[in-house]
Parts: structure tokens; sequence; C-alpha cells
């Protein structure tokens, strides 16, 4: 059982071309509360779901902005009930590790705005990951890939897939010690792009400031070209039945996205014997 709280700190927006706009800060905090179970030493599932805190703390407010906004208060719930089933291929030091998971909102909440916990959408997600533990002068090295496919629920018909990658690279400073780096990578394949006058606008052939309330701009915010590059790093401690673990994550670039950092904290314990591994 894993226990994660994470504060993301949106200090602006990139806009379609990738410029920053600092304007639109909001804060979330979510709460994840996660459950795995190794059915053999091969196949492991997965159960969880986040409950999340948002709240729109900037200080410009456009015609376009929701009621969810506007008041500047915090909103919570919960958000989408997660499911992974992963299986391990390979032995010893490398490990391929295929999976399949899905993502299913616990209700219909509310997705439009800044100040909202998700993006109500359906999803089935296919992935892959790769690690190898090397060994020699470089015990204690682990460097890992993984790689997911997500099939996304369609609004008005909009394609609204994506890619996302991870590339990490740790090393165990001792026995109980870890330290890693890791670059986050996604890729939207269809969404909208909305933006202000002379940028490509998807949503409506009209001022994005003052827009007509059309069938893409009601949806437009689940539906954005979300693309991004995070980079960040952390530590985890092993106690004999649980790690400790914190990170840090920062927004480098993207465009259709949030600019800011997240900050993460969290504790696992495991039933079924040491977590040392």
């Amino acid at each position: 059982m894993s226990l994660t709280f994470q504060y993301v700190n949106n200090t602006g927006h990139r806009l379609p071309d990738g410029s920053l706009l600092r304007q639109g800060d909001s804060r979330d905090i979510g709460i994840l509360l996660e459950g795995s179970y190794a059915v053999t030493d091969r196949l492991a599932l997965s159960l969880g779901v986040p409950y999340i805190f948002t709240k729109y703390t900037g200080t410009i407010e456009f015609p376009i902005f929701r009621s969810v906004d506007t008041c500047h208060c915090w909103h919570s719930s919960l958000q989408d009930l997660n499911f992974l089933a992963q299986y391990r291929l390979g032995e010893g030091p490398f490990a391929v590790t295929p999976s399949l998971g899905f993502a299913l909102p616990t209700h219909d909440y509310n997705y439009k705005g800044e100040a909202v916990v998700g993006r109500d959408l359906r999803e089935l997600n296919l992935g892959i990951a790769a690690g190898y533990l090397l060994q020699g002068p470089l015990a204690g090295t682990v460097v890992q890939g993984i790689y997911t496919y997500s099939f996304v629920e369609r609004v008005l018909d909009i394609r609204n897939d994506r890619s996302n990658a991870t590339f990490d690279l740790g090393y165990r400073v001792s026995p109980r010690v870890y330290l890693h780096g890791f670059v986050n990578w996604q890729r939207t394949h269809g969404g909208l792009r909305f933006g202000p006058p002379g940028m490509p606008n998807d949503v409506c052939p009209c001022d994005p400031v003052n827009p007509e309330q059309t069938p893409k701009f009601d949806q437009h915010d689940r539906l954005l070209r979300d693309n991004y590059w995070h980079a960040g790093g952390g530590v985890a401690y092993s106690f004999d039945r649980a790690d400790l673990f914190a990170s840090f994550t920062d927004f480098v670039s993207g465009t259709q996205t949030h600019s800011g950092q997240v900050y993460t904290v969290g504790v696992a314990y495991y039933f079924g014997g040491p977590a040392s591994r």
C-alpha cells in the first residue's frame, strides 16, 4: 500500500507556439492511495484513486474564465480510478514489463475551467517498461525507460490520444538510500490548439479573450493538445517494511500546457516481506 501527497504549483501557460504566458496561476494538491498485489513473482495488479484539491490563484480574470476560477476558492473531489496490470519478462538484472491499464472517472465531475480536478475522460493505457541493473564498476546504477500509449475517450469526435515516456537514471548510494533523476515527455495525438490572435486556434474563429460559446470552446479545457517536457529528481529511503520517497519536478517546455513545479512525498508499506529488493 502506498500513500502519496503531491503539490502542483502552476505558474503560467505555454501557448501554441511554446511561449510562456505568466498568467492564470493555480494550485493543486493531490492525495493518492494505491494498493498493489503480486499475484505471482511476475504478475502484479495495482488499483489507486486520487483525491484532488484545486484553486485558481491568478490575479487576472478574462471573460473566458469559469465560476470555479472567479470565486478564487478551493474545490475538491475524487478523480479517476486507475487500474494497472504488469507482467515481467526476462531474468536477472534485465527486465521488460508490458502493462495494461485503464482510468475510469469515479463520477461526472466538473472539467470546465482552471480549478478542476481532472478531464472526466475514460482511458485505456498500453505500456512497456524496460530496466537494467548495471554490473561491475557501475554496480548499483539502474537505467529504466517507460512508454505508454493512451486511447482516450473521444468528445465531439475529436481524437485526443497521447504518448507518454519516462527515462530514469538511478543509483543506490547505500542499501537503504536510492537517488534518481528523470525526464518525462508527453505528446498528444490530436486535440485542440487555443491561442491568442496570430496563433493557431482550433476552438473558434474568434478572439479567444471574448469567444463565442461554441461546442469546441465548451470542451476545450479537456481537449487541448497538451505537449510537454518535464525533468526532475528524487530520493527514497528504505526501512525493513516501508519506503519513504520524495521528488521534485520542473516543467521545462511545451505547448498548450502548464508551467510550474511539482513537489511529491509519500510512503509505501509492504505486507508480504522486507521492502529491500
